[in-house]
C-alpha cells in the first residue's frame, strides 16, 4: 500500500471480542417475500456505535408514501456487473490464521467465506511472491536465482488458508498481483525499488505464465492479473516503477506469451490509486486489439472514485483492488469512522462510478497492525483482528457483509437516485434470481427518515446518522440475463430452433467473416465472449479471430434482413447487443442497440451455413439461443 494522504485516514477496527453474527433469515420467505398487493423488504442494519452489527431489523412494507429523501430505483437503467468481494491473504494473514486453534479458525474461515453461516466473500487478491505484510522479516520472489522458481513458500501457510476458503466457497475468484519481480529482472537488481529492464521483459512474462501455472496445480485458478502493484510508488519494500508506457509495452510481451501457455487470464493495468486515471487510459491506447486487457485496478490512497468513471468512458471494467483500514487520531471512533468511510468510498461510490469488485487489504491483522515490514506508518487494520487466540471483527467486516451477503455475483448495478456527500447515499443490484439489493449509508450528521421507491411502490424508514442499511426484496418484472453471464467466460450460442452453434465461417480472420450456424462442436471459431459496454449490452466477440457480431453497414443499417457478420470491434451500436430473457431453460434473444432489432438465423433454416441477420423480433425459435460453457 502507498501512504495514505491526510483526507483518506479514516478507517477501522472494531471492539470487542469474538462477536456472533445476528443474521438470520437472509433469503426472502413468507411475509418477506415480495406479494402483489403487499411488497415487503427485509433490512439488516450495522450501526455507528457497535450496538448492531449486521443485525436483522425485520421486514418494511412497500406501503408509505415517499418522503423527502427518496431513493427511487430505476430497474430500466442496467450498468456493470457484481464479480466480487474480499481482500488479501498476505502472508500477514495467512501466519495469524494458521496460528489459532483448529476449532477457532474453522469458526473464522466459516463467519468470512461461507454463504449460509458467514458473510460469503468471494474475491482474493493474492500477492504473487512477498509484499510488505509478512510474518518474517526478509523479501523473497518465486525465482530469486534464475532458474530456480518455486511457490514453496506460500504452501506452509497461505495456500494451505485459500484452500479451506475454497472448501468453504467454492465460487471465490482469484486475482495475483506482484510486488516485484525477481531482482535479477530488474534496472537495481533488488526487489525494492528500480524498473524492469527491457531485456527481460520475456523473463518477466515466462515467470508469471509459471506463477499462474503453479497456483492451478494447486488447484487455485487465477482468472485475472495485474503486473505490478502501485507502479508509481517506489517503496521500501518489494515494488517498481513502471510507465503507462512501460506497462503497454510489457502487455503486448505477456499477453502473447499467456496465448502461447494456453491462459485465458485477464489483464488489468494499473493497480494503484485514484489520482491518476490517465495512466490506465494510456495503457489502453497502447494495448488495443489486446482483448485480454478488460480494465484497470485502482486503490483508495489518493484521489476520489469518481476518476474510474475514465475507464468505464473507454468501454473498460473497474476493478477496485485495495484499501487499509486504519486507527482514526481517536482510536474510540475507528469502527464508526471506518463504517461510513468505507461504506461511502469503497462501496456505494465506487460501484456508481464502474466498480465491479470491493476488495479490502489484509484479510486478518494483530493488535499492533501487523506484521508488517514498514508498509503501514498508522496502524493498518485487517478484516478481523486475531490477537491471543482470539478473533474480533472490524468495521470492514460488516461493510463487506452488507455487500456479499446480499449482492450476488452476476447481478447487476440497477439505477437508484443518491444525495452525495454529506447525506444518504446507495447502490442498487439486481441479483440474478430477481431479488434488488440497495445498500445505503447514512453520511448525514443525524438520523433521516427515508424512502425507497420501487415501480410506483414506497417504504420509509429511519436510518441513524453514520449507519449502513441494506434492504433485500423482490425485484418486479423479468431478470434480463445481463446479470448472468460471466464476462470471463467463453460460451457456445446454440439455436434452439435448428440445435446448431453460431460459428465463423470457415475458420475466416478477416473483417466481414460471415457468421453462421453450424453443428456444434469444440472449436474456438464457435466460442463466444460477452463483454459489457454498458446499459445491459454486449460486445460479442469470438475466440478464435477477436472479431465482434456486427450488424453490417454502421450505426445507420437499421433495415429488416441486414446481415451481421465479424468484424473488428470499433464501439459502435451496431457492434453492440442485450440478451433478453425468452421462455424458460435460460433462453435468451440478442437486440441490436442501434436497431432494437432481433439476431435471427434466415429462413429459420436448420441446415449447416445458414447465415445471420437482423429482422424484426417476433418471439419465433429462429431468434432464441442458449449459452453452454
Amino acid at each position: 500500500m502507498s501512504p495514505l494522504s491526510p483526507t483518506r485516514r479514516r478507517p477501522a477496527r472494531a471492539a470487542g471480542a469474538v462477536l456472533a453474527l445476528a443474521v438470520a433469515g437472509f433469503g426472502l420467505t413468507g411475509a418477506g417475500a415480495a406479494q402483489a398487493a403487499d411488497p415487503t423488504a427485509q433490512v439488516w442494519i450495522t450501526t455507528p456505535d457497535g450496538s448492531r452489527k449486521l443485525a436483522a431489523d425485520g421486514s418494511v412494507p412497500f406501503t408509505a408514501t415517499p418522503q423527502p429523501v427518496d431513493i427511487r430505483v430505476d430497474s430500466g437503467s442496467r450498468s456493470q456487473r457484481f464479480t466480487g468481494a474480499g481482500a488479501s491473504v498476505t502472508g500477514a494473514s495467512a501466519h495469524l490464521i494458521r496460528s489459532l486453534p483448529q476449532d477457532r479458525r474453522d469458526e473464522l474461515m466459516r463467519s468470512l467465506f461461507s454463504t449460509g453461516d458467514g458473510i460469503g466473500l468471494n474475491y482474493l487478491r493474492q500477492p504473487l511472491g512477498d509484499s510488505d505484510f509478512n510474518a518474517a522479516g526478509g523479501f523473497h520472489s518465486y525465482e530469486d536465482t534464475r532458474g530456480a522458481f518455486s511457490i514453496a513458500r506460500d504452501r506452509s501457510e497461505i495456500i494451505p488458508v485459500l484452500k479451506q476458503a475454497t472448501g468453504i466457497n467454492s465460487a471465490i475468484r482469484f486475482m495475483g498481483s506482484p510486488w516485484s519481480p525477481p531482482a535479477w529482472m530488474k534496472t537495481n537488481n533488488s526487489l525494492i525499488g528500480g524498473s524492469l529492464k527491457s531485456e527481460s521483459y520475456q523473463d518477466y512474462a515466462d515467470y508469471l505464465v509459471r506463477s499462474i501455472k503453479a497456483y492451478g496445480q494447486e488447484g487455485i485458478a487465477l482468472t485475472d492479473l495485474t503486473v505490478q502493484n502501485e507502479p508509481e510508488f517506489a517503496a521500501s519494500y518489494p515494488s517498481m516503477t513502471m510507465t503507462s508506457g512501460q506497462q503497454a509495452e510489457f502487455f503486448k510481451v505477456l499477453d502473447r506469451t499467456l496465448t502461447a501457455a494456453g491462459l485465458p487470464t485477464n489483464l488489468l493495468a494499473y493497480d494503484h490509486n485514484w489520482d491518476h486515471p490517465n495512466y490506465p487510459v494510456e495503457v489502453f491506447d497502447g494495448t488495443r486489439g489486446i482483448n485480454r486487457v478488460i480494465g484497470a485496478a485502482f486503490h483508495c490512497y489518493g484521489g476520489t472514485p469518481s476518476a474510474q468513471q475514465r475507464v468505464v468512458d473507454a468501454g473498460k471494467r473497474v476493478f477496485f483492488t485495495e484499501c487499509s483500514g486504519t486507527e482514526s487520531a481517536d482510536p474510540a471512533t475507528t469502527f464508526a469512522d471506518t463504517l461510513r468511510w468505507h461504506a461511502e468510498n469503497l462501496v456505494v461510490q465506487n460501484m456508481r462510478n464502474g466498480g465491479e469488485t470491493v476488495i479490502n487489504w489484509n484479510l486478518a491483522l494483530d493488535r499492533n497492525g501487523g506484521p508488517h515490514q514498514g508498509g503501514c506508518g498508522n496502524r493498518c487494520n485487517g478484516i478481523v483482528e486475531i490477537a491471543d487466540g482470539n478473533v474480533s471483527r472490524n468495521a470492514e467486516y460488516y461493510v463487506l457483509g452488507h455487500v456479499t451477503k446480499f449482492i450476488k455475483a452476476g447481478a447487476t448495478r440497477i439505477g437508484s437516485t443518491s444525495q452525495g456527500g454529506g447525506g444518504v447515499q446507495n447502490v442498487v443490484f439486481e441479483n440474478p434470481d430477481g431479488s434488488r439489493a440497495a445498500y445505503v449509508v447514512n453520511t448525514a450528521a443525524g438520523a433521516q427518515r427515508i424512502s425507497l421507491t420501487d415501480n410506483g411502490r414506497s417504504l420509509a424508514y429511519t436510518l441513524p446518522a453514520g449507519a449502513v442499511a441494506t434492504f433485500v426484496w423482490n425485484g418486479t418484472g423479468t431478470q434480463p440475463p445481463a446479470g448472468s453471464i460471466d464476462p470471463s467466460a467463453w460460451y457456445q450460442v446454440r439455436n434452439s430452433n435448428s440445435g446448431a452453434c453460431l460459428d465463423a465461417a470457415d475458420w475466416g480472420t478477416a473483417d466481414g467473416t460471415a457468421l453462421q450456424q453450424w453443428a456444434c462442436g469444440t472449436g474456438a471459431n464457435q466460442s463466444w465472449q460477452f463483454r459489457p459496454t454498458g446499459d445491459g449490452n454486449y460486445q460479442v466477440v469470438n475466440r478464435h479471430n477477436a472479431k465482434a457480431w456486427d450488424v453490417d453497414g454502421g450505426a445507420g443499417a437499421t433495415g429488416d434482413g441486414t446481415k451481421v457478420h465479424l468484424w473488428t470491434y470499433q464501439g459502435g451500436s451496431n457492434q453492440q447487443w442485450k440478451p433478453e430473457s425468452v421462455g424458460a431453460g435460460g433462453q435468451y434473444r440478442f437486440t441490436a442497440r442501434h436497431s432494437g432489432k432481433c439476431l435471427t438465423v434466415q429462413g429459420s433454416s436448420t441446415a449447416n451455413g445458414a447465415r445471420l441477420s437482423q429482422q424484426p423480433c417476433d418471439g419465433s425459435a429462429a431468434q432464441a439461443f442458449s449459452l453452454t460453457g
